[in-house]
């Protein structure tokens, strides 16, 4: 039986911006802000987790036009929550402060 709060199997992310230095910026690696992580401790518990970027294309595939690019989350960023993620295909620089999930799984408790 679904509570009031619903079973969401994922938590709100924000895609930042790539990793970068003060001119070079590596697309390979991507920033994502979890929503209620504020620090590398608590961001220690999403190392290893999918991510998904979910967007809509223009063109139908298999049926819908709803696509997604899968990403593992690498490592903290920082000491304010940030962390690092790779991504399957690199995401598009038009993500930049779109919303990511961050799903629950797989769990190591």
């Amino acid at each position: 039986m679904p509570s009031a709060q619903g079973h969401r199997l994922y938590v709100k992310g924000k895609h930042l911006s790539y990793q970068r230095g003060k001119r070079n910026t590596n697309p390979n690696t991507s920033l994502l802000k979890i929503e209620g992580v504020d620090d590398s401790k608590a961001a220690q518990f999403y190392l290893g987790k999918r991510v998904a970027f979910i967007y809509r294309a223009a063109r139908e595939r298999q049926g819908t036009k709803i696509r997604v690019i899968w990403g593992k989350v690498a490592r903290p960023h920082g000491n304010s929550g940030v962390v690092r993620a790779k991504f399957v295909h690199n995401l598009p620089p038009r993500s930049f402060g779109a919303s990511v999930r961050v799903m629950l799984y797989p769990s190591s408790i």
